[in-house]
């Protein structure tokens, strides 16, 4: 099966560096607890993520653990939850978990943000929270910088810029957090290559982190977790160098998806593309018959397929296989 469903890196790590990485997880205390805050990691975090001084860091058991946190503190009754839409769904679905007042705000056909029509809905709903993804799932976008710029300034509650595919993107808000007091940023080293492990973090001022803090679960980072991203954070431009693969791959498939008759692929600044496809539910199960698995957005987005940019030989697999399937 080539896996293209889930927006991984396809790349894994060098035999070496993973007997090198398996002889320190043998020397975590299993009989422990982790330690609560991950001290350690969130310092490391902080100087190799570029995180300004004076602010700090909380983690997280994936960027979804998050997330939660940061909608559990801010959920209140009547509390508004805002984002543009499509996005990612774990927006929404924390809202009705916690009982905010979920309101998407569509973006434009061509899936760019109207950020006119989002300032005028905010300025009348007065959210509490706004999330913007930056890169946008599923549909990769990544709106502009100025655009960004204006909610912060006209929204009175907290804006969570989530930078999930920031690698892929080389854009970023995170050395402009001092800028703006309503602001946090929301990363994941999932996309790096370390989806195994589930490590979220959120940049902020210590006022909002210590208040997120309180509605932490304790060791929501397993101490396993911890010792293997300490370990791969001093060797970071291993996984910086398949990135790099992964945006050149992706400029490759852009191009070979555009000369598929009857597709329509949508810029992607992440490491995937969304495209629309004359029947996508057909499509999809031809494509899974095939051996090659994508991910059918149908109902949230009718006709449309996302497709991980995979390694050039899954690459080739997918393009034969969409050829056969269309």
């Amino acid at each position: 099966m080539v896996k293209l469903d889930a927006m991984e890196n396809p790349y894994p790590l060098p035999a070496a560096m993973r007997r090198e990485l398996a002889e320190v997880l043998s020397r975590v205390e299993l009989n422990r607890y982790p330690e609560p805050s991950g001290r350690e990691l969130r310092a490391l975090l902080a100087h190799r993520m570029r995180v300004p001084q004076g602010m700090e860091l909380l983690l997280g058991n994936g960027s979804d653990d998050l997330i939660q946190i940061v909608t559990l503190a801010l959920a209140r009754p009547g509390a508004v939850m805002m984002y543009p839409a499509p996005t990612f769904v774990m927006y929404s679905m924390n809202a009705v978990f916690s009982g905010m007042k979920a309101l998407a705000v569509p973006l434009r056909e061509d899936f760019s943000f109207d950020a006119d029509a989002f300032i005028e809905r905010m300025r009348a709903e007065r959210p509490a929270l706004v999330f913007l993804a930056y890169p946008n799932n599923p549909t990769g976008v990544l709106y502009r910088e100025e655009d960004i710029v204006r909610v912060l300034k006209a929204c009175e509650g907290l804006v969570v810029l989530d930078e999930a595919y920031h690698v892929f993107a080389g854009k970023t808000f995170m050395g402009r957090l001092v800028e703006f007091p309503n602001l946090v940023v929301l990363r994941t080293v999932s996309k790096l290559g370390l989806a195994g492990i589930r490590l979220g973090y959120l940049a902020g001022r210590p006022e909002w982190i210590g208040e997120f803090n309180k509605v932490r679960q304790a060791y929501n980072v397993n101490a396993l977790t911890q010792a293997a991203a300490l370990f791969m954070l001093e060797r970071l431009d291993v996984l910086e160098e398949q990135a790099s693969l992964i945006r050149k791959e992706r400029e490759a498939l852009r191009k070979a998806l555009t000369t598929l008759g009857g597709v329509t692929v949508f810029p992607s600044e992440a490491n995937f593309f969304l495209m629309r496809v004359p029947d996508a539910d057909r499509t999809f199960e031809s494509l899974r018959r095939q051996g090659v698995l994508v991910r059918n957005l149908h109902p949230g987005l009718e006709g449309c397929l996302r497709v991980t940019v995979g390694t050039p030989d899954e690459n080739r697999i997918l393009l034969a296989a969409l050829r056969e399937a269309l």
